[in-house]
């Protein structure tokens, strides 16, 4: 007979204890319909721990996700702490800090091989330092890496290793950050587990958490991937997904604008250079984004005109899956070196030795902001 909670005698995964359900494929706990009322039956998750010794990333909402976090300040742990650099500021965790007490925390900056080639990766380094301390991070050590690509993997595991001193190792971040890749190989690099393991040996809670044992007696304890509403990608549907999640080094675009101008990204954002002096302004975009440029006078009527499709992604068949916009009013001041960040667009590096005065329209929600220049 399925294992049943005690309180609600609802099915739970007989591996990891998190309640089972058929409807969301990208939630805790699911299971093939088909497969509800198996006896010992399993979560998919769990089920390809068991066959495939594959740790795939499950994501919660940010209430769950933050009563989850509020028991590492009474563990002995070590925080490794995911991030994406496409996406830094939508993908740091609000307010780790005071979750996890006296603990350390290892910040690893994931996707640089998105970055062009030729980009200075001191500079990047010190970036990060300052974006974590503006975002009230103290991280005991930042370490870069391509988990696709597998550059820095080693200096991880050499920092995990300089920090950890016999503790479990928490690993956290939010969705698409590459959580997965690293769990995987840290359970090759610290733990004999191999392709027979049992679920079993993966006890977990309903908010499924899995720890997995370590050669030491430890464990690495796996969190969920935290959604984050304000970041684009977790708002629009799973085809617009892949257009928005570059693979490949970006390729900057520059754009020479003059003012009453704008720039559309398909139709998930707009960016208008309202006023300021001939200047330029260089995109960091997924290549699968179609941007497209007009003049400010027309951009109502090209929208309305041609909105999924000259102007796609979304197409006209996800177009009401895009919340509506709302507008983002921006003083870039003279001689500054600044972004402008869309969370889960990309960012929009402004070159305005006199200043600019520009407006940013995206779904409403997602997060629109200036920042000192990553590169």
């Amino acid at each position: 007979m399925t294992a049943s909670d005690a309180t609600t005698g609802a099915p739970v995964c007989s591996g990891c204890g998190v309640r089972l359900q058929s409807e969301s494929p990208d939630k805790p706990g699911y299971v093939p319909e088909q497969a509800l009322g198996r006896e010992d039956a399993i979560c998919r998750r769990c089920f390809r721990i068991r066959h495939y010794n594959d740790v795939t990333h499950v994501a919660v909402d940010q209430d769950d996700f933050l009563r989850m976090l509020s028991g590492i300040a009474g563990t002995d742990s070590l925080v490794v702490h995911i991030v994406d650099l496409f996406d830094f500021e939508g993908s740091v965790i609000s307010g780790l800090q005071r979750f996890v007490g006296n603990n350390p925390v290892l910040l690893v900056v994931n996707k640089i091989d998105l970055l062009p080639k030729s980009t200075n990766w001191n500079r990047v380094r010190n970036w990060v330092q300052r974006q974590a301390k503006l975002l009230g991070l103290k991280p005991a050590e930042i370490v870069l890496c391509s988990a696709a690509k597998r550059t820095g993997f080693d200096r991880v595991i050499e920092a995990i290793q300089a920090l950890r001193g016999g503790r479990d190792i928490y690993v956290v971040g939010a969705t698409n950050v590459g959580k997965s890749t690293l769990i995987n190989r840290l359970i090759r690099d610290y733990s004999d587990l191999d392709r027979e393991l049992t679920v079993s040996r993966y006890p977990g809670t309903t908010l499924d958490q899995i720890r997995i044992p370590l050669d030491d007696g430890r464990y690495i304890i796996d969190t969920p991937g935290i959604v984050y509403p304000y970041r684009l990608t977790e708002t629009v549907p799973k085809g617009v997904l892949q257009r928005l999640l570059p693979e490949k080094p970006l390729k900057p675009l520059v754009y020479q604008l003059n003012e009453r101008q704008t720039l559309f990204f398909g139709a998930l954002a707009r960016f208008d250079f309202v006023r300021g002096e001939p200047q330029s302004f260089t995109l960091y975009v997924s290549p699968s984004l179609y941007v497209h440029r007009t003049k400010l006078e027309r951009a109502d009527e090209v929208y309305a005109e041609h909105k999924g499709e000259l102007l796609a992604p979304p197409n006209a068949d996800e177009l009401d899956a895009i919340s509506p916009w709302t507008r983002h009013s921006l003083r870039i001041p003279p001689g500054s070196r600044t972004d402008i960040s869309i969370s889960g667009l990309g960012w929009i590096r402004a070159n305005s030795p006199a200043g600019a005065f520009v407006e940013v329209y995206a779904p409403k929600g997602v997060h629109v902001i200036l920042r000192e220049a990553m590169i």
